[in-house]
C-alpha cells in the first residue's frame, strides 16, 4: 500500500515532481563541475603560471652566502664559485622529478663589446641552453631551456638555437645603447680572446634581462674561461600552496619530527623540491623566488575559494527551490493527507510517505545532474585551461552527500507544514 501511494503520488504530479528532479539535478550538476575543477585546478593554474617564468633558483653555495650576508649577486665579479653543468640532469631524478616542468642554467660574464655602430662599452653576457635535449640518469629524455622558460618574451627575429655559436640575442636596452639592429656584426672581447656574433634576435623581457646579450652557453663558457660550468640554474616546476608545515621546513628540516618530515618531503612544496634538488647537486642552495611561488600560492587559493563559493550558493538556490516546489504540493495535496489523518494515520508514516516522494526523485535528479556536471567540467577545462579536467572519484561521495543533505533541508518547511495541518481544518476547506 505505501509503495502504491508513492508510485501514485509521482505520476499524479509528475509535473512538480519533474520540477523538483530539475532544481536537484541543476544543483547537482554545479556541485560535481565545481569540485571537480577545484580538485584538479591546482596543477591546471599552476601549468598556466609555469608559461610567465621560473619559481626556483639554484645557486652555488658561496654565492649564495654572499647574496645572502651582503646582497652580492651572482655574476658580480665578487664570488668565484660555480655549479657543474653535467650534473644539471640530475633534477629530473628527484622524489618530485615529474613535478620538474623546465630547468635552464646561466653563465655570467663581463666583457667589452668593441664593435658596435654606436660605440663601445663593457656589457654583460649570458650564457644558456636555449633548447637542448638531455638524455637522463633514469633513461629517459628531456627537451628543456630557455625558449621554453621564458616563451612569454617579446622577441624581434628568432630564437637561438644551442648550436648557432657564432649568433647572439640582445636585450631591448642593450641594443638601443649601442645602435644595433637584426643581421648586424658584434665583437666582445674578454680575457681570453675577442669573438665575432652576428645578432639574430631582440627581445623585451621587461628587466634587468634587456640590458644584457644571450648566446649559447658553449660559447659563454669559451669566451669566460670556464668550460663545463654555470653561475646559476632557473627552475620551473610545479608545486603546492605553503602552510605552516613548509614554512617551518624552510626554516630548518631538522627541527621536524620523523612523521612531518616524511609528509613534507613527500609533498610537493616549494621548499621540498629545493631541498631535494640540493641533495643531488654538489654544492648547491636552491631557493624559491618569493614573489613567483607565493602569487602562485595566493592565485590558486583564491580560484578554490570562488569554486567553493559557487558550489555553495548553487546548492542553496538549490535548496530554495526545492523547498518552493515540495511545499506547493504538500498544500495541494491537504485534502488528502487530512483525510489519512482522519481515518488514523500517524504524522511519522504521512512524513515518510513525503520524503520517499522526495528522495526518489533526488535519486534521479542527482544521479542526471553529476553526468551533466562531468560535461560542464570537461567545457570549463577546455575553455579556460585549454585542457581536460581530470575526473575525481572522490567526488561522487561528496555529491551523494550534498545532495541528500540538500534535498532534506530543502523538505523540512514542506514536512513542519503537514505536521501541522488538522484534519478537520482541511476537510471544511479552511
Amino acid at each position: 500500500m505505501f509503495w502504491r501511494m508513492v508510485r501514485g503520488t509521482l505520476f499524479r504530479q509528475k509535473g512538480k515532481m519533474l520540477m523538483v528532479a530539475f532544481t536537484i539535478a541543476l544543483g547537482a550538476s554545479l556541485a560535481t563541475a565545481m569540485l571537480n575543477v577545484m580538485l584538479d585546478v591546482g596543477d591546471k593554474v599552476n601549468q598556466e603560471l609555469k608559461t610567465y617564468g621560473a619559481n626556483i633558483s639554484v645557486l652555488p653555495r658561496g654565492a649564495s652566502l654572499l647574496d645572502d650576508l651582503y646582497g652580492v649577486s651572482e655574476g658580480s665579479g665578487v664570488s668565484d664559485k660555480y655549479l657543474n653543468e653535467a650534473e644539471l640532469g640530475k633534477i629530473k631524478t628527484i622524489f618530485w622529478a615529474f613535478n620538474i616542468v623546465d630547468f635552464t642554467p646561466y653563465l655570467n660574464a663581463r666583457a667589452r663589446l668593441v664593435s658596435a655602430p654606436a660605440g663601445t662599452g663593457e656589457v654583460k653576457l649570458v650564457g644558456t641552453w636555449f633548447s637542448r635535449h638531455l638524455e637522463l640518469p633514469t633513461g629517459e629524455s628531456l627537451d628543456t631551456g630557455m625558449r621554453n622558460l621564458k616563451s612569454w618574451w617579446d622577441l624581434r627575429g628568432r630564437w637561438l638555437a644551442d648550436s648557432d655559436t657564432g649568433s647572439v640575442m640582445a636585450g631591448e636596452a642593450a641594443a638601443a645603447k649601442y645602435g644595433l639592429k637584426l643581421g648586424d656584426t658584434v665583437a666582445f672581447q674578454t680575457g681570453e680572446g675577442s669573438r665575432e656574433f652576428t645578432l639574430e634576435g631582440i627581445f623585451s623581457a621587461g628587466g634587468d634581462e634587456d640590458e644584457a646579450f644571450y648566446l649559447p652557453l658553449a660559447s659563454a663558457q669559451e669566451m669566460a674561461g670556464r668550460p663545463g660550468l654555470v653561475s646559476r640554474v632557473e627552475v620551473s616546476a610545479l608545486t603546492t600552496p605553503d602552510n605552516e608545515l613548509s614554512r617551518r621546513a624552510a626554516q630548518d628540516p631538522k627541527s621536524l619530527s620523523i612523521k612531518e618530515h616524511e609528509t613534507w618531503y613527500c609533498t610537493a612544496y616549494v621548499s621540498a623540491i629545493c631541498y631535494q634538488i640540493d641533495e643531488v647537486i654538489t654544492d648547491a642552495v636552491s631557493k624559491p623566488i618569493r614573489q613567483v611561488a607565493e602569487s602562485e600560492g595566493a592565485i590558486l587559493e583564491k580560484t578554490q575559494l570562488l569554486m567553493l563559493l559557487i558550489t555553495i550558493l548553487s546548492l542553496a538556490g538549490s535548496a530554495l527551490g526545492i523547498s518552493n516546489l515540495v511545499t506547493a504540493s504538500v498544500m495541494e495535496r491537504a485534502a488528502e493527507i487530512g483525510l489519512l489523518k482522519a481515518i488514523g494515520a500517524y504524522d511519522g508514516p504521512i512524513s515518510a510517505l513525503v520524503l520517499t516522494e522526495i528522495i526518489i526523485t533526488g535519486i534521479l535528479g542527482g544521479t542526471a545532474g553529476y553526468f551533466a556536471g562531468l560535461g560542464f567540467a570537461q567545457v570549463i577545462g577546455r575553455s579556460v585551461f585549454g585542457s581536460a579536467i581530470d575526473i575525481k572519484p572522490m567526488v561522487i561521495p561528496l555529491v551523494a552527500v550534498l545532495v541528500s543533505l540538500v534535498t532534506l533541508a530543502g523538505s523540512l518547511p514542506s514536512v513542519r507544514l503537514l505536521l501541522s495541518l488538522r484534519p478537520a481544518e482541511v476537510l471544511h476547506g479552511r
